[in-house]
């Protein structure tokens, strides 16, 4: 064993003792076990109830060529530690290699790893070998929680909603109604079989395919009481006018939710995974806001920081003053 396998094995050994209890403690089966914890061994190791999907995380160039055989043997560790007798690989290349590639759209393979997992007494299906995401990010696992605890008796909306799981949340926690919008009919159907599998009645809990800022600007419905908002940090699939980055557009985008969002009492919570992200608050003067990073990032993702969230209300338009009769 390698000076960086036997590393590995070591903060393996010592995270299962650890964070394990914390899981066992708080009921989550569905964790990250290492997560880029030590520098020279740029992997994460997330557990699916006994399932393993190791990820090399190595800022490498798509033109690079990896050393297969590094990851080999790693993840020959995390077996060995483990114990587990399903073990999946991937890559994650730089964000903008994937842009250029188009990679962030493609599938993998073929490998067919699906399965059922629970979590905080709902059912999701994950892939963990054909995608690379699972379907289900565990990082917004406390995020789920709070906007659930948000949803009894609102209508939610989701936006940019992957595979439904903030709605399976919402609807279960007793959302009057849901609706969730996202642009890949992959993903949609994919939600789907998650309502179906959390027993949610399709006439209240409506699916929509849509470029989320087309939907914006054409919606003109009903309002939200609650919105989720969890963009990706790039798109320019071919779906949609033009590409969509964050950090450029997160403002006219807020401006865009809040306009369906209930005045006053409509709360949003949005998040983001681009690490160099800035709010851009003196373009957002219409909201009250609060930063809630601290409270959805839970602690199996220590190390990597893998996203921040706000959650903000659009305040209720001042009243416009008239002049009193004879004044």
């Amino acid at each position: 064993m390698t000076s960086h396998a036997e590393m590995l094995a070591n903060r393996l050994r010592r995270n299962r003792k650890h964070l394990g209890k914390w899981a066992r403690r708080e009921g989550v089966t569905c964790w990250r076990l290492y997560d880029r914890d030590i520098p020279e061994v740029a992997i994460t190791v997330d557990d699916y109830e006994g399932a393993l999907v190791v990820a090399d995380v190595r800022r490498a160039r798509h033109d690079e060529v990896l050393d297969d055989g590094w990851l080999d043997e790693v993840a020959a560790a995390v077996k060995d530690v483990t114990g587990a007798a399903e073990v999946h690989h991937k890559t994650r290349r730089r964000m903008a290699d994937r842009q250029a590639t188009g990679a962030q759209y493609q599938k993998l393979g073929q490998g067919g790893a699906w399965r059922e997992v629970g979590e905080g007494g709902r059912r999701f299906l994950v892939n963990l070998s054909d995608y690379l995401d699972t379907g289900l990010f565990l990082d917004h696992r406390r995020t789920r929680a709070l906007v659930a605890a948000e949803a009894a008796g609102k209508r939610v909306l989701n936006l940019f909603a992957y595979t439904g799981s903030f709605t399976v949340y919402a609807a279960t926690a007793g959302a009057v109604s849901t609706l969730t919008v996202d642009m890949s009919n992959t993903y949609l159907d994919w939600a789907a079989e998650n309502f179906r599998r959390n027993r949610m009645d399709p006439a209240t809990n409506a699916l929509e395919r849509a470029d989320v800022v087309a939907w914006l600007a054409a919606y003109r419905g009903p309002k939200f009481d609650v919105v989720v908002v969890d963009p990706p940090t790039f798109s320019n699939s071919k779906k949609m006018q033009g590409s969509f980055d964050v950090l450029r557009d997160h403002v006219a985008l807020l401006t865009g939710v809040a306009r369906v969002t209930t005045p006053g009492a409509g709360v949003i919570w949005f998040s983001t995974n681009h690490r160099g992200f800035r709010l851009d608050e003196r373009a957002l003067p219409a909201f009250a806001r609060a930063e809630r990073t601290h409270d959805t990032v839970p602690p199996d993702f220590g190390y990597s920081k893998p996203h921040r969230a706000w959650r903000l209300t659009a305040q209720q338009p001042a009243a416009v003053s008239r002049p009193r009769p004879g004044g």
